[in-house]
């Protein structure tokens, strides 16, 4: 076991790093498109801030219907794409594009449930002292449910860990690429095992830090 994991530990280790640069970046972004995505769902739905229901159900639709899409037949999907954007087709890069696409969907639905915990005597409130709907957004809404919008982070983050294992089946690297290469191809079994208990150990610490930060904001608030 000692020499399979001298051996490998390199191998490991870059793997490792590429899967938490997918996380990180395709994290980053895809809540960058899907926080203001989310926000719009929710403020045009029927008794929200700013109804517009024709706007709600074209974004709604949107959402779902790339939220339908298996992620392995996305990725694929956008491959001509991804290969445009980053200039190659194999390796972490490429796969930046299909895990936002993927995930910001899913971020939208988070940000529009942590919302719908706020209290709406807290928007009528600052609707009555004369709030803008974009002052409510920015000084009620977004500042009220932050607690809530940190554990969605976490999830979004976990989720993405998930998908970028996944997208190691068609070359974009990670550890999911080592476990399919390595553990599934060469029938290096322990390698497959090594690869599930790194990424249990990241998502172990991703959910148990968010977690902790989303208690502490929830103490400074009361």
């Amino acid at each position: 076991m000692n020499e399979l994991i001298a051996r490998y530990a390199p191998l490991l280790l870059q793997s490792l790093e590429e899967t938490l640069y997918m996380t990180v970046f395709s994290t980053v972004l895809a809540y960058v498109f899907g926080l203001p995505l989310g926000v719009l769902v929710y403020v045009t739905k029927d008794g929200g801030i700013h109804p517009n229901r024709p706007l709600n159900r074209v974004l709604s639709w949107f959402i779902n219907l790339i939220r339908s899409v298996p992620f392995l037949i996305l990725i694929v999907a956008l491959n001509p794409i991804s290969k445009l954007i980053a200039g190659t087709s194999i390796g972490p890069k490429s796969s930046i594009f299909a895990l936002v696409v993927a995930a910001a969907p899913f971020v939208a639905r988070m940000v529009e449930s942590s919302l719908e915990e706020l209290d709406t005597g807290v928007i009528e409130a600052a609707k009555t002292m004369g709030a803008s709907d974009l002052q409510i957004i920015t000084k009620v809404l977004l500042p009220e449910s932050v607690p809530s919008l940190v554990r969605g982070l976490s999830i979004s983050a976990i989720t993405l860990i998930g998908y970028s294992a996944m997208a190691g089946v068609v070359g974009a690297g990670g550890l999911g690429d080592i476990a399919i290469r390595y553990g599934v191809h060469r029938y290096e079994d322990s390698v497959m095992y090594i690869t599930v208990i790194l990424i249990v150990v990241v998502v172990q610490v991703i959910q148990s830090t968010f977690n902790l930060t989303a208690i502490q904001i929830d103490k400074r608030n009361r």
